[in-house]
């Protein structure tokens, strides 16, 4: 019996003994892959060290203590880690690590700002957690490199390799030092969570606040403090892959976009400035954020920015914005979206429903602004829609780097050249202060468009616009109107070119005018033998092209809404004789002006259906105008200045009226 008790009690203390062996053993094997890992940091160029490595063997748990390292790159990024703690740690096979949870302690990482300010920009974690983390079971050997460029793609090659069910941190603080015109700034992160890792992608990333104070110094020495904070940052389908695309000089050539971020959202945003600026922003949405390599090289961009204290040359300048543009024709957004701004400024309070763009190819398809309500000296200002139109940003910032050399004066080409640039404008809903009257003039719709461009000239054109607003007692042309009975006015039009290259044809269609409540024109004019060449900014050749033209035929309908009664009346008025005598004599006079016209059996027509129009009220008149031969059009605007019932002799008229 004895001997069976101490025949246990020896392989108790073998078993133990064996245990204490194997965990010492095991713990240093762990730290010298540990060593042989930051060993190959430095190796790359870079700095490494850490402190202690203990193992666990019975939780599988490795601690490492005081991480420190500095990269190779210029600037260098610096990483400090108080501990690492990893639990239920394993090997699957050679080539991996796993472990069930990560958790990191005192976290700092700081980079410096390349760029004329040599700022800094520095963030800090008490604490990060990771979960379920699978991953390469040591660093790949790379030479070492100078290039930030190539650090951030070999840390996007490392990301690509580990997954993870969620890396969290419950605070971050983070400062930036002397960047641009901020001396100094502070982030206070709260709530951050990243979920569904791997390959490459992050299925959602969270943030529930972050709170920032930052001081500014602007160019003209005045120095501000802001402060604000944004909440419920939400993002999701981060996709690095889009990310290292851009990275890679083998993709320099791919037209492809690659999606960054499928959705993100936040907000609400607000924002408070020491001179007086309180601004708030209930949310933001920015759908399909996709890069497109061919145009969106970065080393190429970086290569640009001028060292610390160096003032770019014109030609540098003139290269970085062409590089700038480049980025924006290598950039999608799907739709981009801010809701519910609303500021309280020096100037007063103002209020903003929405503001919306999407980006393609570096043109904004439409860049939206709607629900603007704001104030101005002399009263409430309100916009309900304001739209810019295919708006070319790339190559407005190409035209504006011709325009970069202060010793060379752009030409009227230049200018010229920035009209294609915009497709068109909208604006809605639109009431501003008319004079001190306290009554508003009203922009009910104004919608341009131009296109099919001959060089820097639209040859198409279309204008629609509708406005209302008071009349102007002290204004002499409105007190005919006031006497009327009237004391506001509303006026519509609707007018649009277009040029046929094929016919060498140019029709004013539609022409539509219309005075609410005194009278409506509407006016189909076309004009023949119009050639390409018209369309130039250089006005000698346009002069002489313009000789060519011939003029169309011309149909115009003039329908009274009331404006002959008001003539009338005024015409009373004025000579002191009732209506009916007043709208005798404004007849004698058409019949006693129109005496040349004797010999022109049309034109005599025509003026007898003027007559009928002025003696029966609330009637529409049609003329129509055919050509009689070619008639040269600037020989007929020139005699129009002169002589109209000269015009008159060289078309066939036909005129009509009627109810």
């Amino acid at each position: 019996m004895v001997k069976i008790l101490m025949g246990l009690a020896a392989a108790v203390v073998i078993a133990v003994g064996g245990f204490f062996g194997f965990e010492y053993y095991t713990q240093q094997r762990i730290a010298g892959e540990v060593e042989t890992a930051f060993e190959q940091i430095r190796a790359g160029g870079g700095k490494a060290s850490h402190g202690k490595v203990s193992f666990d063997l019975r939780s599988r748990t490795v601690r490492i203590a005081d991480i420190a390292g500095e990269s190779a790159t210029q600037p260098p990024v610096n990483i400090k880690i108080a501990s690492l703690t990893a639990s239920g740690v394993g090997q699957p096979d050679a080539a991996k690590f796993s472990a069930d949870n990560i958790e990191g302690t005192d976290l700092e990482v700081s980079v410096g700002i390349a760029g004329p300010t040599g700022g800094r920009v520095t963030y800090k974690a008490p604490q990060i957690v990771m979960k379920d983390y699978s991953g390469p079971a040591s660093l790949p050997v790379r030479p070492a490199s100078a290039s930030i460029v190539e650090a951030y793609r070999s840390a996007l090659e490392q990301f690509a390799a580990v997954s993870a069910s969620s890396i969290t941190a419950p605070t971050m603080v983070g400062t930036i030092n002397n960047f641009g015109t901020v001396t100094s700034a502070d982030f206070t992160y709260t709530g951050i969570a990243l979920r569904e890792i791997r390959n490459g992608k992050i299925g959602s990333m969270q943030i529930e606040r972050n709170a920032f104070t930052a001081s500014t110094q602007q160019p003209a020495g005045k120095a501000d403090k802001l402060s604000g904070e944004i909440v419920n940052f939400a993002s999701r389908d981060f996709d690095a892959a889009a990310i290292a695309a851009i990275l890679d000089p083998q993709k320099a050539n791919d037209d492809k976009y690659y999606r960054v971020y499928g959705q993100t959202t936040a907000g609400p945003y607000t924002i408070t400035s020491g001179q007086g600026l309180r601004m708030r922003i209930d949310g933001m949405t920015v759908d399909d954020i996709s890069v497109r390599p061919s145009r969106l090289q970065l080393p190429a961009l970086l290569a640009l920015i001028p060292a610390a204290g160096a003032t770019p040359t014109p030609a540098q300048a003139r290269e970085m914005m062409d590089k700038m543009a480049n980025i924006y024709e290598g950039m999608r957004v799907g739709t981009a979206e801010m809701r519910g701004l609303s500021a309280d400024t020096p100037e007063g309070p103002f209020k903003l429903a929405a503001v919306r763009f999407n980006l393609e190819n570096g043109k904004v398809g439409e860049f939206a602004v709607e629900g603007l309500d704001g104030r101005s000296p002399k009263g409430p200002v309100k916009v309900g829609r304001f739209a810019l139109k295919s708006l070319d940003i790339a190559g407005l910032l190409r035209i504006a780097a011709q325009f970069s050399n202060p010793g060379q004066q752009p030409s009227p080409d230049q200018f010229l050249a920035m009209f294609p640039l915009l497709a068109g404008i909208d604006v809605k809903g639109v009431a501003v202060p008319f004079k001190n009257t306290g009554k508003p003039l009203n922009v009910d719709l104004v919608n341009l468009d131009w296109g099919q461009f001959v060089g820097p000239i639209p040859s198409k054109v279309r204008l629609v616009a509708k406005f209302s607003g008071p009349l102007d007692g002290t204004h002499p042309g409105h007190q005919m109107l006031f006497a009327a009975g009237m004391d506001k006015m509303a006026i519509d039009f609707d007018l649009g070119t277009a040029w046929d290259e094929a016919s060498r044809s140019l029709m004013l269609e539609p022409g539509a005018f219309e005075v609410g409540g005194l009278v409506k024109l509407s006016a189909r004019v076309s004009l023949a033998n119009v050639p390409r060449q018209i369309f130039s900014f250089n006005p000698q050749q346009a002069a002489t092209m313009a000789a060519q033209v011939e003029a169309g035929a011309i149909e115009l309908t003039l329908r009274d809404l009331g404006v002959i009664d008001v003539a009338v009346a005024e015409y009373a008025r004025t000579q002191n004789v009732s209506r009916d005598a007043a709208r005798q004599a404004v007849i004698q006079d058409i019949r006693n002006n129109a005496t040349t016209a004797a010999n022109s059996p049309d034109a005599l027509a025509a003026v007898e259906a003027l007559v009928r129009f002025v003696e029966t009220p609330r009637t529409t008149l049609t003329l129509k105008l055919t050509p009689l031969g070619k008639v040269p059009a600037v020989q007929l605007f020139r005699l129009l200045q002169s002589d109209p019932l000269a015009v008159l002799a060289q078309f066939r008229i036909e005129a009509s009226t009627g109810l």
